[in-house]
């Protein structure tokens, strides 16, 4: 199983599960800017305590998931992951946190089919921001590569505005001003 066909059947499973959620991550920023290959998927879920074992039971027979990891959850790093046995490869779920930014972004998600799957997906403006925020906290030019990748892609259809207002909050102004200006530029692939 490659990556595109676990990001289809994640998302199968998502759907029937009835959970709100959305992608973000590497995949995506291949959606709305440059592609490039990745060995996870990550999705934010909405995930009240009695969805838990909707979640689990989706995910269970092909994937590696424990609800105990999942109700851990709940408390900080707000993550649990479920392995692929078919290929190995790892699908990281977030919880929101309860700040604005994230609740924004939850918000602020929209409708896309990718790979013949409908799905919910976290807009390019806010992929940007969540690139610049993990690259605040583990550098790397993968993240910034990405998130340069996405400007360059969609270029005049940002909603600039709405990036230098969530960037001058989350104090990421110079970091994104780099990357609009174009000092920041995307991996060559």
């Amino acid at each position: 199983m490659n990556e595109q066909e676990l990001l289809a059947d994640c998302l199968r499973r998502l759907n029937r599960s009835g959970v709100t959620y959305y992608l973000t991550g590497s995949m995506a920023s291949n959606y709305w800017g440059i592609p490039r290959t990745t060995h996870d998927l990550d999705f934010v879920v909405q995930l009240p305590m009695s969805a838990v074992p909707r979640i689990v039971k989706e995910f269970s027979g092909d994937f590696y998931i424990e609800e105990v990891a999942v109700r851990a959850a709940y408390k900080p790093p707000h993550q649990f992951n479920a392995i692929d046995t078919r290929s190995a490869l790892k699908v990281d779920f977030w919880l929101p946190k309860p700040e604005p930014f994230d609740r924004e972004i939850l918000k602020r998600r929209v409708q896309a089919t990718l790979f013949g799957e409908p799905a919910w997906i976290a807009t390019a403006e806010d992929v940007i921001l969540h690139k610049l925020i993990w690259n605040r906290i583990s550098p790397s030019d993968r993240q910034l590569g990405d998130a340069a990748g996405i400007v360059a892609v969609q270029a005049d259809a940002l909603d600039k505005n709405y990036l230098k207002r969530w960037a001058q909050e989350l104090k990421l102004d110079s970091e994104l001003e780099r990357l609009l200006s174009g000092e920041i530029k995307p991996k060559q692939t």
